[in-house]
């Protein structure tokens, strides 16, 4: 009986450690947050990580902003992440930006880290593009690389386009005004005319970001386009003309197949005709072997012109 009771105390010891953050609330009245111990047990059974509330509040109050414990015990349950909307509304309060709880909360919420907001706002971001390739009137490809300034806007964090869509918009406006350019040589003499004419598109509009400023990089001029698509024209003309002039060859050589064809048909035709001519008596039998001793003559002379030409040919 003499072991029942210390052993029953030290369970009770164990559970009420274990329930109660004994060691968190000494902290947090030592730093000033009034925060009951009830409180803190509360948070246990709503499933909630009491250091990660406690410890926001303390940093709040340490920079002298007020935030509520329920405020943080809501953002917390719906996902978001308290220490970085506390130290984003801090690096607010240093830098003099109005930024509300709400707004933090909504900004981390919507998947956008507003720490590094607060931080471009204050600190203005550059973002590369890639390579951008265009083509100037004369068809010389024009390569270039921007550097885009740009600032966070805390107001259009929510809903406002990213990084993405500044770099998207950059490209076009390159690629339009490198396009309307007569020829390369403009655009590598005035490469500022290139990020002017850029900058006057109003390109952040609806985005999360305000450009400050489009510098370029890098020119570098690429293929000649021009030429290349003139030579796969006329490489196109000629593969269409030697079509259309096989195409005729074709039709030539089937013609002289069906004149050769018709001439045998004559031909085959003769023998019976002259079998009918003699019956009808148009045709004697003297008239006849007159006929086969011209063909013979003929095919004779023939043969001989045959041989004669190959012997000119030696």
């Amino acid at each position: 009986m003499e072991f029942v009771i210390p052993a029953i105390l030290i369970i009770v010891l164990i559970v009420f450690f274990t329930m109660v953050p004994v060691g968190l609330w000494i902290t947090a009245r030592f730093s000033g947050v009034n925060i009951s111990m009830a409180s803190l047990v509360a948070m246990r059974f709503r499933r909630l990580n009491p250091s990660h509330i406690v410890n926001a509040m303390i940093k709040s109050h340490q920079a002298g902003i007020h935030i509520d414990s329920a405020d943080l015990e809501s953002h917390y349950l719906a996902g978001g992440n308290v220490n970085q909307v506390v130290d984003a509304l801090i690096a607010a309060e240093r830098a003099n930006i109005d930024l509300t709880f709400e707004q933090a909360a909504a900004i981390d919420l919507a998947g956008r880290d507003v720490f590094e907001a607060v931080q471009v706002s204050v600190t203005p971001k550059v973002i590369n593009t890639p390579v951008i390739a265009a083509v100037a009137k004369n068809g010389i490809e024009v390569k270039v690389i921007a550097k885009v300034t740009v600032r966070a806007n805390i107001d259009r964090l929510v809903g406002g386009a990213g990084e993405e869509t500044i770099i998207a918009r950059v490209g076009e406006g390159i690629v339009t005004t490198v396009g309307s350019a007569n020829s390369h040589a403009e655009v590598l003499e005035n490469p500022d005319n290139i990020s002017q004419t850029v900058l006057l598109k109003g390109l952040d509009s609806g985005t999360a970001y305000e450009i400050l400023s489009i510098d370029i990089a890098d020119v570098d001029v690429g293929r000649n386009v021009g030429a290349e698509l003139q030579r796969d024209q006329a490489e196109a003309d000629k593969n269409i003309a030697q079509a259309k002039a096989e195409e005729r060859r074709a039709q030539a050589i089937a013609l002289e197949q069906e004149n050769k064809a018709k001439v045998i048909e004559a031909q085959a035709k003769i023998p019976e005709a002259i079998a009918k001519a003699f019956e009808e008596g148009n045709l004697g039998i003297m008239d006849y072997y007159n006929m086969q001793n011209i063909n013979a003559d003929t095919k004779m002379r023939e043969s001989l012109s045959d041989l004669d030409s190959g012997e000119f040919d030696v």
